[in-house]
């Protein structure tokens, strides 16, 4: 392990060097000088064409979405009940000690409904003929399932790494370059997505491992290694698991952590007038410190944090939106029909027709709720259940939250700001834009969350601080949910030890200071890659063992249905 570390450092080395002499360059332009080789070696490769203007990742995640969400029977429409129901609660009890000895013939529940019973001890003694010193039979060697959160902070802590700078920044980015057109594909895409999550989280908690202190490591790298092994080709899954953690590790640098402070510390800046070439420098000391104060806890810590700062920063977020939109009620549909139009019909400069705008949504859909990727399932492994699939169905909602809702209403404040107050008037900037992202508005160029600022400036009073609490929110959460993710990848190449542990998170907080001290284009071509590059071997796991989760399904299905036969009954 420790020679593998050591080379590891040896090739950061001459990366972290450039950080060193700030003095004599400037950081933005060492970073721009490090990073920008590798940014555009990986961007070529992984964005390799297989017709003009369409990347086969692309190609690969919108083909693999639309055949899981058919072979599956439309689970993102069918079980988006089932989901919210699991991750209520209502079938805790039949994921922590199996349906049938509570529910089947002779069970212990006698056809109550073990989730409204405030003391398990007190029902047992009504029927202690059916248990061995207050143990429930058949489960004396699983006192409880392997985990460690419940559903819902394994959601929030899954959601909190996707929500954040693609629901502020990617959306306006998409509406910059593609128009209105691009938010329809981003649904589709996000709809669609719903059936890879539940796919990839499934198989996460299905091979997940689990340590002798009950630590529990899944994701990608397990369900790869492990499920390709069980079919014969252990060689492949080693190959492609080993390939997954190196994505993993460089997505959580850039696009999970870099990124996301270079995010804040910009809206941060701008909010205190901060010109000072060192006000970068500072401001990433500070989230190092406060994201390092939270990882160091480990992913119980990250699961506490998260189930509290992300619901409420998404309310927060959402109920802004929600008051731009319906004090501008008469243009809602006026930007839903426009949006449907533009779809097929697109005439923002140079997005290049029906397929430039269609990828322009897709690409920043699947950056946005990284469905597809596989890092979700890193997460959602840690759940405490006895059912993989009952995880799967909670995860589906993930890409629903934040691309079919999150992402359709920012898309929605920016056409009605850019309405200007009539739909039939001139708009304030012009869709397409420069080409690149960004938009002149009054003679100033603004691109990503440049755009929705002034969009939510033009109809709430003191929304920059608004504005910059929620940027800064939704960056702190995603890098804490990345901080794990990488961890775990870290951890599977390099060993479970100590140093192993400390080594990755140090030079996590490390790349905090760089991506706020940075200039966001390398970096963000960078994590750009790393994430979409995740998806090449995730989806080799995926195609070998979707059965697996069809069997899954159909055993959670069976024992939600025992249940409610025996309550029925």
């Amino acid at each position: 392990m420790k020679k593998y570390l050591l080379s590891f450092l040896t090739v950061l080395t001459p990366l972290l060097t450039f950080a060193q002499d700030v003095e004599e360059v400037g950081i933005d332009q060492q970073i721009d000088q490090a990073f920008k080789p590798v940014s555009d070696f990986f961007s070529s490769v992984i964005f390799f064409e297989v017709a003009p203007d369409t990347p086969f990742v692309i190609v690969l995640l919108v083909g693999s979405a639309a055949f899981f969400t058919i072979y599956f029977g439309f689970p993102n429409i069918r079980f988006f009940g089932k989901a919210v129901n699991t991750v209520r609660g209502k079938y805790e009890d039949i994921e922590k000690y199996g349906a049938k000895e509570l529910y089947g013939e002779g069970g212990i529940a006698q056809g109550t409904d073990m989730t409204k019973v405030d003391s398990l001890d007190k029902h047992l003694e009504t029927v202690d003929e059916l248990a061995v010193d207050g143990d429930i039979v058949d489960t004396i060697r699983d006192e409880s399932s392997d985990g460690e959160v419940s559903h819902f902070q394994a959601l929030a802590t899954a959601v909190s790494g996707t929500v954040g700078n693609g629901n502020i920044a990617g959306v306006a980015l998409a509406i910059a370059l593609g128009g209105p057109g691009a938010t329809f594909w981003m649904i589709v895409c996000g709809l669609l997505g719903m059936s890879t999550k539940f796919v990839e989280c499934t198989l996460g908690v299905q091979y997940r491992d689990v340590g002798p202190d009950g630590t529990v490591y899944g994701g990608p790298m397990y369900y790869l290694s492990k499920g390709l092994k069980e079919r014969g080709f252990a060689w492949l899954g080693k190959i492609a698991a080993v390939l997954f953690a190196i994505f993993c590790i460089g997505g959580s640098f850039g696009g999970g952590n870099a990124a996301q402070s270079n995010q804040a510390t910009i809206v941060i800046k701008e909010m205190f007038d901060w010109e000072s070439t060192l006000a970068g420098t500072i401001v990433g000391v500070v989230l190092a410190i406060l994201v390092g104060i939270i990882i160091i806890g480990g992913i119980k810590r990250i699961a506490k944090v998260t189930e509290k700062v992300v619901p409420l920063m998404a309310v927060m977020y959402i109920i802004c939106c929600l008051y731009i939109i319906f004090s501008n009620f008469s243009l809602i549909d006026d930007a839903i029909g426009l949006i449907v139009e533009e779809a097929f019909n697109p005439t923002a400069i140079g997005v290049g027709g029906l397929i430039g705008v269609l990828l322009v949504g897709f690409k920043r859909a699947a950056f946005s709720n990284e469905a597809g990727a596989g890092s979700a399932s890193i997460a959602h492994s840690a759940v405490k259940t006895k059912y993989s699939a009952s995880e799967g169905l909670v995860a589906l909602l993930e890409p629903f939250i934040d691309t079919v809702v999150i992402c359709s209403m920012t898309a929605l404040v920016i056409i009605i700001f850019n309405f200007g107050g009539d739909a039939a008037g001139a708009t304030i900037f012009q869709y397409g834009g420069d080409g690149a992202g960004g938009v002149m508005i009054d003679g100033v160029s603004y691109e990503g969350a440049g755009i929705t600022s002034e969009a939510f400036a033009a109809y709430i009073p003191y929304s920059d601080v608004f504005l910059t609490i929620a940027v800064v929110l939704f960056a702190v959460s995603t890098m804490i949910s990345w901080s794990y993710y990488g961890l775990q990848s870290w951890k599977y190449l390099f060993g479970r030890g100590r140093v192993a542990d400390l080594t990755y998170k140090f030079l996590f907080l490390l790349f905090v200071v760089i991506g706020a001290a940075a200039s966001m284009k390398s970096i963000w071509d960078f994590s750009d890659a790393m994430i979409f590059a995740m998806v090449f071997p995730n989806m080799i796991g995926l195609y070998f063992l979707f059965p697996v989760v069809k069997k899954q399904l159909n055993r959670y299905l069976d024992a939600i249905k025992l249940k409610r036969n025996a309550i029925d009954d």
